[in-house]
């Protein structure tokens, strides 16, 4: 299935769409705002002229990878979309619309013709690198699990594997778990594992991420995500991550 990519700008939006490979970007149009419910219905079109539900937004994070007011605007308008049934996901989209509009000045594009194609051609670029790290995983593994995780005070580390973690939920059961990755996504630490025996709500194939927290009495403890956006964003990184380690 295709991926619609916008570049939600204050007056415009640069729309691209892949391949129905989900091998290259191209870039469709640039949609001049007209309120948010009026531009979410356009995209709405074209995702039905393009025959998908997905979206993925660029999302401009400040320089030191927070969120200000621009990036809360574009989830804001990701929002709509959401609501009206459609996959939506982000990517950072750092400097995409500077290195768009410095190409056309160096191909001499004048200035009235680079507002109609910049925010287009910063979509493009958006999306063609999403797509060049693996593009819309549709087996994107999730855990909707609403649960509190602590650890063990009667598990004993196995010095063969270190990576085996047993953890009690708020129920007392005890759960053994492989230990993926503990890696950290804006300021929160996050612990990305797979149950070691079947559990309800995981997939074979699904691996389990939880948000590291502290509680009243001031122990660690493992909490489940709810936010769907949160969860995704962990999950990217993880990826990230981990293909970085394998190409190593």
């Amino acid at each position: 299935m295709r991926v619609i990519c916008l570049d939600v700008g204050e007056r415009r939006i640069g729309v691209a769409v892949s391949d129905a490979l989900d091998l290259t970007a191209q870039g469709v149009e640039t949609i001049w705002t007209k309120g948010h419910a009026r531009d979410a219905q356009r995209v709405i079109e074209l995702c039905g002229r393009y025959e998908t539900g997905r979206v993925l937004c660029g999302l401009p994070k400040n320089m030191d990878g927070t969120e200000g007011f621009q990036a809360q605007r574009v989830r804001d308008f990701a929002k709509l979309l959401t609501d009206a049934g459609l996959d939506v996901r982000f990517e950072d989209e750092r400097l995409t619309t500077k290195l768009a509009t410095s190409l056309l000045i160096q191909g001499d594009v004048r200035r009235e013709k680079r507002r109609d194609v910049v925010d287009k051609l910063a979509a493009t670029y958006i999306l063609q690198s999403f797509l060049d790290r693996g593009g819309w995983r549709d087996e994107h593994p999730k855990n909707y699990l609403r649960s509190v995780y602590f650890m063990s005070e009667n598990h004993e580390l196995d010095m063969e594997r270190e990576d085996i973690v047993q953890l009690v939920d708020e129920d007392g059961n005890e759960v053994e778990f492989e230990h993926l990755m503990t890696l950290e996504h804006e300021g929160v630490s996050y612990v990305c594992l797979v149950p070691l025996e079947p559990m309800e709500d995981v997939g074979e194939d699904e691996l389990v991420i939880l948000r590291i927290e502290t509680d009243e009495e001031g122990n660690d403890c493992y909490a489940s995500i709810d936010d769907e956006s949160e969860l995704d964003a962990v999950f990217e990184k993880y990826l990230e991550i981990a293909e970085a380690d394998e190409e190593e």
